[in-house]
């Protein structure tokens, strides 16, 4: 089916903010008002309340563009592009310099624009028009000059109710994986208390006395050193650790036989703690790997097991990186660590803890992998919908 490819400029109207002289400056920011919205206040597509900054009535009315009503798109212009919300009820606001709005025409309804701009086929656009600067941006021209696929307007209608209901159990899929996290959770404090208040009167010992803590090694100067790189040795860092969910399962970079030599290789089940940079994210390692001195590798002893450990430090992670001393990276190093606090619970109910951590890990395991399948699913409906092939299917069904 051949639809008429449309710039996005002749269906919409795109609005800047006021970049003039009355632009609010962070003074003109008062506690409560009109609200003057950027690009960190955008979240899962809607207007985040939490952190936004206000305007007076008398500023607000001064602005002579960037106005919001309802139904208005709010595009983000720089940093993190694509990124978008719906004004989803009539309210009053303007957009700071870092967004545009985006207001449809009668030619396009806002729930086919919608799935529109959170489609692939607009990131290939933005992809498009990325203009290889450290910190990307886009402008209200760029966008008019995106091309968009359209449809009559009772197809636009069938496409965006299709998609939406594929993203509606996409959402519950990863909703069921939050869950579960959760869960372990909520059984930690009905078996142990919270650890930090230690309702229960287990006696407090040191992290250092429960198993071994030591920092990863990366002796040689530059990290980076090509001959370190690019061998047979799985090389974890930080930024893994912190993405891992809870067990470290892939990596993305290898050391050679002259980097392992100047680190050390640590065995599948050590816990890996970040002590930089993100502070005391945890991950458990089901592959042997090195790591640089950013990251600590845990051997437990016969008082703990691995999973009640890294079950009570998800719960310090806030207290642990608020004690983290001021630096151009926050960090904290071995003696905090091991001078740490950690209730001790007798074995056998830490090993039951354990049984049930593995047991939720094998059905959070099931949900990720049938959430990566709707994920390609969704992927191919949306490539569908937006080529006809999709209207096609519906009408032969």
């Amino acid at each position: 089916m051949s639809w008429s490819q449309v710039k996005l400029g002749e269906v919409c109207t795109f609005i800047n903010g006021d970049r003039g002289k009355n632009y609010p400056s962070k003074s003109a920011f008062i506690e409560e008002g009109i609200p003057f919205i950027n690009a960190g206040n955008l979240f899962d597509y809607k207007i985040k309340n939490n952190g936004l900054n206000f305007i007076s009535r008398e500023k607000f009315d001064r602005l002579s563009n960037g106005k919001i009503r309802k139904n208005d798109f709010l595009f983000c212009l720089r940093g993190s592009l694509g990124k978008f919300a719906l004004v989803e009820k009539e309210m009053e606001g303007a957009i700071a310099s870092s967004l545009v709005i985006i207001r449809s025409s009668d030619d396009i309804t806002n729930e086919y624009l919608f799935e529109y701009l959170r489609s692939d086929l607009c990131s290939q656009e933005i992809e498009k028009f990325g203009n290889g600067a450290a910190q990307p941006n886009l402008s209200a021209r760029d966008l008019k000059e995106f091309i968009i696929p359209l449809p009559p307007l009772i197809e636009q209608k069938r496409i965006a109710a299709i998609l939406d209901k594929a993203d509606a159990i996409r959402r519950k899929r990863q909703q069921a994986i939050d869950l579960t996290d959760q869960l372990l959770r909520s059984v930690f404090l009905d078996m142990f208390g919270d650890p930090v208040t230690n309702p229960k009167g287990f006696e407090f010992v040191k992290f250092g006395t429960v198993g071994q803590l030591d920092r990863g090694k990366s002796k040689h100067r530059p990290r980076n050193d090509p001959i370190l790189l690019g061998g047979d040795h799985p090389l974890i860092q930080t930024g893994d650790v912190a993405k891992s969910g809870g067990y470290i399962t892939a990596f993305k970079s290898t050391y050679s036989d002259v980097g392992l030599k100047q680190s050390k290789k640590w065995p599948s089940g050590t816990l890996c703690i970040t002590i930089a940079a993100n502070i005391a994210n945890t991950g458990v390692l089901e592959f042997d790997a090195c790591f640089p001195d950013s990251v600590v590798g845990f051997t437990p002893n016969e008082l703990v097991t691995v999973e009640y450990v890294q079950t009570w430090l998800g719960f310090l992670q806030k207290i642990i990186e608020d004690a983290a001393p001021e630096s151009a990276q926050k960090n904290i190093n071995l003696a905090i660590l091991r001078d740490l606090e950690i209730p001790l619970p007798n074995i056998i109910m830490q090993k039951k803890f354990s049984q049930i951590v593995h047991q939720v890990k094998y059905t959070k395991g099931n949900l990720v992998g049938g959430e990566k399948e709707i994920q390609t699913l969704f992927n191919s409906l949306n490539q569908q919908a937006f080529s006809g092939e999709l209207t096609k299917q519906t009408k032969a069904a």
